[in-house]
């Protein structure tokens, strides 16, 4: 069984990733590696934080990695909070913090049209791959649900009236942004 390490320590991510790719592919958290290191992602891109932190762990353990970058991007926010999507409040990357700040700025703005996008770099072999996933939707007024993390209690995923909170773990792992890039990865795998 192929086995990748995914460079997180984001229990939420590792359990998606899990469920997404299955009994087929073996997702060896850093918590596993004995890793808590903390990887600053100091990239202006998706791309680029995905890879610093793939290449960090890598280079470590000469393993094959794993690492993503996720963010919202609100159209009438040109593009906000994207990268900085887990620190948009401040450092501390606090979720109901950086949710306020979000619906904040959105308070007088019609136009709630969103995305989450996903980055997934992969080294393997010393190769560098890129796979990605975007889910559009809108944001809401006012957050809905407990599951999830991040944005999720105010999202709502093109073709669904329930945010990413309320649709519960399942639905939201079969669709969502990091799904997607998941899924491009694993028929990747797959195929090599």
């Amino acid at each position: 069984m192929k086995k990748i390490v995914f460079a997180t320590n984001n229990q939420h991510k590792l359990l998606e990733v899990r469920a997404v790719v299955g009994n087929e592919i073996e997702i060896i958290s850093l918590a596993e590696l004995n890793c808590f290191d903390d990887i600053a992602e100091t990239g202006n891109t998706l791309e680029e934080n995905a890879l610093i932190k793939a290449k960090y762990i890598n280079e470590k353990f000469g393993l094959d990695c794993m690492a993503d970058d996720t963010g919202l991007e609100v159209e009438a926010l040109g593009g906000e909070p994207g990268v900085f999507s887990a620190r948009y409040a401040g450092e501390e990357q606090n979720s109901k913090n950086n949710m306020e700040k979000l619906l904040h700025n959105l308070k007088d703005i019609n136009n709630r049209n969103a995305c989450f996008r996903t980055v997934i770099a992969f080294i393997e072999n010393s190769e560098i791959k890129y796979f990605d996933g975007i889910i559009k939707g809108e944001i809401i007024r006012e957050p809905r649900g407990i599951a999830g993390f991040g944005y999720d209690p105010v999202f709502v995923p093109d073709g669904y009236s329930q945010t990413f909170a309320e649709l519960g773990a399942e639905e939201k792992n079969r669709i969502s942004h990091r799904a997607l890039a998941v899924k491009k990865l694993a028929d990747y795998l797959k195929q090599s």
